[in-house]
């Protein structure tokens, strides 16, 4: 009896942080304002060159929205993208597939701050781990 409450609440408890988590992120659109390299994470000049670079090139005019029924919209210089997500690991990896919501694509974001103003992920491009540090518009 104690474990079937403890997995009960465990659950409920899970599923509230990812109900918070959409509820901060939905109906905004979260620009991209900085890219930079996760703490702790060793020197190499490569890695700063790349977060430099794509701060002022690819992420330059970035944003991401999140609407109902799970539908994603990345825009990336003006050119909108959509796709499905779906929160994983109790609210703190979002899933984002193609828009039928198959896998074979899957990109996987980790939500490493979120709050009413910033959405900071960590996101992997080509060898490497970046934050893209957003703001709500």
């Amino acid at each position: 009896m104690k474990h079937t409450l403890l997995i009960a609440f465990a659950l409920t408890f899970f599923a509230c942080n990812a109900d918070r988590n959409n509820k901060l992120l939905m109906h905004k659109k979260w620009r991209v304002r900085d890219v930079v390299i996760p703490p702790n994470t060793p020197y190499d000049l490569t890695h700063i060159t790349q977060a430099t670079d794509l701060k002022r090139t690819y992420y330059a005019n970035v944003y991401y929205q999140f609407l109902d029924n799970d539908l994603f919209i990345a825009t990336i210089d003006n050119k909108p993208d959509s796709g499905k997500y779906q929160f994983l690991s109790n609210g703190k990896i979002i899933s984002v597939t193609a828009a039928n919501g198959s896998r074979k694509a899957e990109n996987l974001v980790t939500i490493t701050k979120l709050d009413e103003t910033h959405f900071d992920m960590k996101v992997k491009s080509g060898d490497y781990y970046f934050i893209l540090k957003t703001t709500p518009e």
